[in-house]
């Protein structure tokens, strides 16, 4: 891994036996914060905002499940499969993990200047905890979401911002992307949907992060959500 000015400090929290959380904290203070499932990837994506001189922003990356059979990550991340499950993921990843944050990392920061990201499967868990907890999340970041878990026919109330990504050569998860993206602007959400060159897992993920921290807390969009 390519040296960072920042840091990365992993934590292991009771949740399913011994779950970790890696953090990865900017050399400033910072001006925003992004959760994330999928913590083992997403928190190394530090250095990349450095390279891209976005605004100080902290990762939390809540590890996945250590359990090799995907349909254990599938049912942390998606309400539709396990609700149970679900459940007990989303408590931990909102309430342990954010408390955790507030508490002994000093960190607390309005809804518009906090996010939730999530890649494939993750990208579900980030569309979930963004609609079901917009108060803690105001931006959603969701690149190639699944298909298991779908908008209401109807979005109501209060939603977050979001920032969708999919690549051409991945059409099934790309119409996903879409499917939110068109559900989320009829209910007057702010959004983005970019599509990308490339296919499930290539690196336009990683690329797009900065991109999609850029486009959430710039000062425009600090200065329009930072109350909320």
């Amino acid at each position: 891994m390519a040296s960072i000015r920042g840091d990365l400090v992993t934590q292991s929290f009771g949740y399913d036996g011994g779950r970790q959380v890696t953090v990865y904290r900017p050399a400033e203070r910072p001006e925003a914060i992004v959760y994330a499932g999928d913590g083992q990837l997403i928190s190394g994506w530090g250095g990349v905002l450095e390279a891209a001189d976005v605004q100080p922003t902290m990762i939390v990356g809540v590890h996945r499940t250590d359990d090799p059979d995907e349909m254990a990550r599938l049912a942390e991340y998606s309400p539709a499969i396990a609700p149970e499950r679900f459940a007990a993921h989303e408590k931990f990843f909102v309430d342990e993990v954010g408390e955790w944050v507030r508490g002994r990392l000093g960190v607390t920061l309005p809804a518009g200047r906090t996010a939730v990201c999530g890649v494939s499967a993750g990208a579900e868990l980030a569309l979930a905890m963004g609609i079901r907890h917009p108060h803690r999340f105001g931006v959603v970041f969701a690149a190639s979401p699944g298909g298991g878990y779908r908008p209401r026919a109807t979005l109501a109330g209060r939603l977050p911002r979001a920032y969708l990504v999919a690549g051409t050569l991945e059409p099934w998860f790309a119409e996903n992307a879409a499917r939110w993206a068109d559900a989320l602007r009829a209910a007057g959400a702010d959004v983005v949907l970019t599509e990308r060159e490339g296919d499930h897992g290539d690196p336009f993920w990683q690329n797009e992060f900065p991109l999609m921290v850029r486009w959430a807390f710039t000062a425009p969009a600090r200065q329009q959500h930072e109350a909320e």
